[in-house]
């Protein structure tokens, strides 16, 4: 008799980034589908949240509990330096037990974000080197990557690409970045990101008359830290300058959010227009996030995975984008003529573009039905390969196979 297939789930997952939950909720959903007998556990950043709300075991992702806090103290600096060590034998004790290791989506292949190289590409390192040394298939599963300027952060990504066993990506750009550090991406496929597999709302059957503004604790990127207090100021005075002028023209304005960190902006906004018709919507999920952006007339967001979401509701959409992913993602769905940078958001440029958006509000709703009936095809082929490839049918899921050499 086959024993049960052993399937890890790793990354920062449980958290408070609602966009990394909702891969691993996509993730779990195909696991439970079409291999239900597998045996499912997490080494990820919040295990208690995850096993609460996914009902799988999880483990700590970090010996060292701050690993992600600033250490001044002499104290708090061994304590980080003994927890890189410890990990070391942490994960790799961790990823021998099992027969497959799944990176649900994620932008685990880039740094459009604020990123120091020995923190998650370092703990992704161990995962991929791991895998290799024992035999267990990791698959980086619709990533996100891009270019990295941070010699030591680039070189481990680029290691741990080559190093798993199964790579897709969620963008052209993400595969071209890779293959631009020099990994071999002629096998590597591009679908649409994970998110997309989730369950979507039923949307309003007319107009409400309110915005959701998916506000970001935006700093820049990880080159950009010599000037994130600036960045940080110019988006946070646009949007609420644009925020301020919805209100002006009696509109109803609901604040949403993809990270806990972003409570901040919500604040901030809401102290500074100071109007019953600006309200914040409190979500745990994605799922919640599609029923907000399902629920308005249009959405105005910055974070990917609230994106995401406006665009699964079929809602028109326009990005505030910090990243090639953003632009890419609103291309890939029919919007591409609605995107504004955040880094440098000017509130009146964006009354117009929020405008025209709304005059074409029917033809964009039917636009985004069409490509997500697209967008869900596309992972059925996700899921498909990625069967085809983990639980090859012939294969004993204890049977150690060689992997590509790296």
């Amino acid at each position: 008799m086959r024993s049960p297939a052993r399937v890890g789930v790793f990354g920062l997952l449980g958290s408070g980034n609602l966009g990394n939950d909702g891969s691993l909720e996509a993730v779990l959903g195909y696991l439970r589908a079409e291999h239900p007998g597998a045996v499912v556990d997490a080494l990820c950043g919040g295990p208690e949240v995850v096993a609460a709300r996914y009902r799988i075991p999880a483990t700590r992702l970090h010996w060292n509990r701050g690993e992600y806090r600033t250490a001044s103290r002499a104290g708090a600096v061994a304590a980080k330096g003994l927890g890189k060590v410890v990990d070391v034998f942490r994960t790799a004790a961790w990823v021998r037990r099992h027969d497959v290791v799944i990176v649900p989506g994620m932008g685990v292949l880039e740094a459009t974000l604020p990123l120091r190289p020995w923190g998650f590409p370092y703990s992704l390192f161990l995962l991929c080197a791991s895998g290799r040394l024992f035999g267990t298939r990791v698959a980086l599963v619709g990533v996100g990557a891009g270019p990295i300027g941070n010699r030591p952060t680039r070189a481990l990504v680029r290691w741990s690409a080559r190093l798993a066993a199964y790579r897709s990506y969620r963008d052209t750009q993400s595969r071209d970045a890779m293959r631009e550090m020099g990994v071999d991406t002629a096998r590597d496929e591009v679908h649409p990101d994970l998110a997309f597999a989730l369950s979507a709302p039923t949307p309003s059957p007319g107009p409400t008359g309110q915005v959701c503004v998916g506000v970001m604790d935006y700093h820049g990127g990880n080159d950009d830290r010599a000037r994130a207090g600036e960045i940080h100021r110019r988006y946070l005075e646009g949007t609420t300058r644009f925020v301020r002028a919805l209100v002006e023209e009696g509109r109803r304005v609901r604040l949403l959010t993809g990270d806990d960190c972003d409570a901040t902006v919500v604040d901030a906004i809401l102290e500074a227009v100071d109007s019953p018709l600006v309200t914040a919507a409190e979500v745990t999920s994605l799922a919640d996030l599609m029923k907000e952006t399902a629920a308005a007339d249009a959405v105005v967001a910055t974070r990917y995975h609230n994106l995401i979401c406006a665009l699964k509701a079929g809602t028109p959409t326009l990005a505030l984008s910090y990243a090639a992913k953003s632009d890419a993602l609103m291309a890939r769905m029919g919007l591409g003529a609605y995107c504004h940078p955040a880094r440098a958001v000017d509130a009146d440029r964006l009354l117009e573009q929020f405008r025209e958006l709304e005059k074409r509000a029917a033809e964009l709703r039917r636009i985004l039905t069409e490509r997500n009936r697209l967008a869900a095809r596309q992972l059925q082929d996700q899921f498909a390969a990625l069967t085809a490839a983990l639980f090859p049918a012939n294969d004993h899921p204890h049977a150690r196979t060689r992997q590509e050499t790296p």
